[in-house]
């Protein structure tokens, strides 16, 4: 059983739990070793922030980073957003044992004022995961700059995504066919895929209403080609981080790592 199992008791009472749990499952079926990556993210957290800091969670989806770091952290606080409807629905269910330390809001990040929400209120790390590939490189060194504006000096920025290698090289090939793999296992092995989740989440009778709207929300926007690791270290640089680099990497999934 990984971190994230042990978590998500299926004796929990909130169905958001469950959708979260098999969110988890999904995810893991798409990215190797995904909760090393939270590993690195919690490490990185506890070794350079105070006890009691406050997370920003950028695209939350259903709230996994933050129902790991209030669960292994149990001083911090998170800030939760997501524009998707249905994944906000199952956020706000899934993090509601937790209480006033987590707070889940409707955000979109592409809207240029997407963080005056926050209105001054002190944020110590941006944490994102298998997210912001959806947005275009203009839009995600507008999302970076707002981060580094939100951070003080010291604060981090941690984001966890596939940065994919140069097509036609080894390392490429390498990375697809282990992604086949991996694929392969994790769906044998009974996890759902992406569709089939959002299919299961809209069975339930207070998520389905919301399909028409995410539909809306996402239909002009279609999937982007995914930057590589030096466009993300250079559009950090560039929005204002003083170091930029990597805490973990496996083939070609990274955490980067910038600190204000």
């Amino acid at each position: 059983m990984n971190t994230g199992e042990a978590m998500l008791d299926e004796t929990t009472t909130h169905p958001a739990r469950r959708l979260l749990r098999l969110w988890d499952d999904q995810q893991a079926a798409y990215v190797a070793n995904r909760e090393d990556r939270f590993t690195a993210m919690l490490d990185v957290l506890r070794l350079l922030l105070p006890d009691d800091l406050t997370v920003l969670d950028l695209a939350c989806g259903p709230g996994a980073i933050s129902d790991r770091v209030l669960g292994a952290l149990p001083n911090a606080r998170t800030v939760a957003v997501d524009y998707d409807p249905i994944l906000l629905h199952v956020a706000r269910g899934a993090l509601a044992e937790h209480g006033a330390r987590a707070q889940v809001h409707e955000v979109d990040l592409v809207a240029p004022d997407w963080s005056r929400f926050l209105d001054g209120r002190r944020i110590d790390a941006v944490l994102s995961s298998t997210a912001l590939h959806w947005l275009s490189p203009e839009q995600l060194l507008r999302v970076y700059t707002a981060a580094a504006e939100l951070l003080p000096p010291g604060g981090i920025l941690l984001n966890a995504d596939h940065l994919r290698f140069a097509p036609s090289t080894t390392l490429h090939d390498l990375s697809r066919l282990h992604d086949a793999k991996v694929q392969q296992a994790g769906f044998a092995g009974g996890a759902l895929d992406y569709q089939q989740w959002y299919a299961e989440a809209l069975a339930d009778p207070e998520i389905a209403p919301l399909a028409v709207e995410r539909e809306r929300r996402f239909a002009d926007r279609p999937p982007q080609p995914l930057a590589p690791l030096e466009f993300h270290l250079a559009a950090l640089r560039t929005a204002g981080f003083a170091e930029v680099g990597t805490v973990w990497q496996y083939l070609d999934d990274y955490v980067v790592f910038a600190r204000r």
